[in-house]
């Protein structure tokens, strides 16, 4: 498998000074995904600015594995409602332009 749309992690520990097992921890609640390719993990690149989200809430607000799973669920429902209030507020001009 080609590797060019991954990052490796152990590259990534070493750039945020965080230890591998802050990944395994994120990947067995399910925040992320681990690839494995010839013995080596990484994680794909499109999750980088969520990795360092994740990285800026477990080091400056010391939030542990468990909130950071909590903080990125409501920030996901979030975006999703501003998503959603989005659309409503395009459906509305149309009504509200006839």
């Amino acid at each position: 498998m080609e590797t060019k749309n991954f990052i490796l992690i152990n590259q990534l520990c070493s750039n945020y000074n965080v230890e591998l097992s802050f990944f395994k921890q994120l990947s067995e609640i399910g925040l992320i995904k681990i690839m494995t390719i010839e013995q080596s993990h990484f994680i794909h690149q499109d999750k980088i600015n969520d990795i360092e989200k994740m990285i800026r809430i477990h080091h400056e607000l010391d939030v542990n594995i468990e909130g950071i799973d909590v903080v990125f669920n409501l920030l996901q429902k979030v975006d999703n409602l501003q998503n959603e209030l989005t659309s409503i507020k395009n459906r509305l001009q149309l009504y509200e332009n006839d």
